[in-house]
């Protein structure tokens, strides 16, 4: 349980700490906490790939933008089964299904999604989806198929999440985690950082995972990939130092949760990543792509971990695996109908970036 209590100016303070100070309180939370010898690996398939109707700034699978990332439709049962055989192989103990779609709606595809879920959970896999916003009803149907985690990242501050979404509410992100709450189903929930958020917004979004009761099960720690056609496309790469102060910040404020450094691996160095492992870092995603965005090969991991003397988790050993149960009426669809907002408001550099080829 979670019995403190987290303000922006102390997670502040904590990020300012002198860098090598911070990696060291960070290192000794983490050794109190996990084996600081062992990572967790996740792989990401792309279930259903493009044409999201959401407008967020940093997602090239936005339908809106012009970015060449193509909609296609959800693979079948037995296409993610051989993806996950292939990431099983290669050493990662978690699946995780990502659908570029802004929430889930009942029908065939979702069924199709629960499939998915018991067929990988019947490999001895940690099986995570990330679907968008779903009801509690549909939460509890997720967990009936035996999912392990689900994903659902609140991306920044609530503040800042406003200049880089309109056309979803902070507060569906977290009506969402909620109805995640109401299972059994781990929570993975994080965001990204290099968005042109300021120290304050960062520090906004770590208060509200600390907060959280409990803490999340998980949190990926995202670098931006600018893409082109997307409206981040100009901003900066986040700097290493920013990414360990990041890293390092987390892991104090969130102790006992898996902290993932998730996208932007590409652009670190293998010293940079062992920064970040000492900072409190303990699971990534493994594979050559996270959705549409390049990630280092999983040989290149292997290579760093056998350097380190770093061991892969293996599945199921922070939490007990869920078997999966048979459907009851409880768990059929039940034709809900959410009211997940759209707020309305304009952000003019998505407004920019969808109409780039028209000017």
């Amino acid at each position: 349980m979670n019995n403190k209590h987290w303000s922006i100016d102390e997670i502040v303070e904590i990020y300012n700490t002198p860098l090598l100070n911070l990696i060291y309180d960070a290192s000794t939370v983490h050794r109190l906490h996990h084996d600081p010898n062992k990572i967790q690996v996740s792989s990401l398939i792309s279930i259903k790939t493009g044409g999201c109707p959401e407008d967020c700034g940093y997602c090239p699978q936005a339908a809106r933008y012009h970015t060449g990332v193509e909609g296609n439709q959800l693979l079948d049962v037995q296409q993610v089964k051989a993806q996950a055989l292939r990431a099983r192989s290669a050493g990662s103990s978690r699946v995780c299904l990502g659908a570029a779609w802004r929430n889930v709606k009942d029908g065939p595809e979702f069924d199709q999604v629960l499939e998915m879920v018991r067929t990988i959970t019947q490999l001895d896999m940690e099986v995570c989806c990330t679907l968008g916003m779903l009801t509690e009803n549909q939460a509890k149907r997720l967990e009936e198929a035996g999912l392990y985690a689900y994903n659902h990242n609140i991306d920044s501050s609530e503040e800042y999440y406003k200049e880089v979404i309109s056309t979803r509410a902070f507060d569906d992100r977290l009506s969402t985690i909620n109805n995640v709450r109401k299972t059994s189903i781990t929570l993975c929930s994080g965001g990204i950082i290099g968005m042109g958020e300021s120290l304050k917004d960062r520090a906004g979004m770590l208060k509200i995972l600390a907060n959280m009761n409990p803490q999340p099960e998980s949190v990926p720690i995202n670098a931006l990939v600018p893409v082109e056609g997307t409206p981040l496309a100009e901003e900066k790469p986040v700097s290493i130092w920013d990414m360990v102060r990041m890293i390092a910040t987390s892991r104090i404020v969130l102790p006992h949760t898996q902290i993932r450094l998730s996208a932007g691996r590409t652009q670190m160095s293998q010293e940079g990543q062992t920064l970040c492992f000492l900072a409190g870092a303990n699971s990534i995603f493994a594979g050559d792509k996270l959705l549409t965005t390049p990630n280092p090969d999983s040989n290149e991991d292997h290579e760093l971990f056998n350097l380190l003397g770093i061991k892969t988790q293996s599945p199921f050993e922070k939490h007990a695996k869920r078997e999966p149960v048979e459907q009851t009426a409880t768990s059929s669809a039940l034709n809900e109908k959410p009211k997940w907002t759209r707020p309305g408001h304009v952000i003019e550099r998505n407004i920019r970036a969808s109409k780039k080829d028209q000017i």
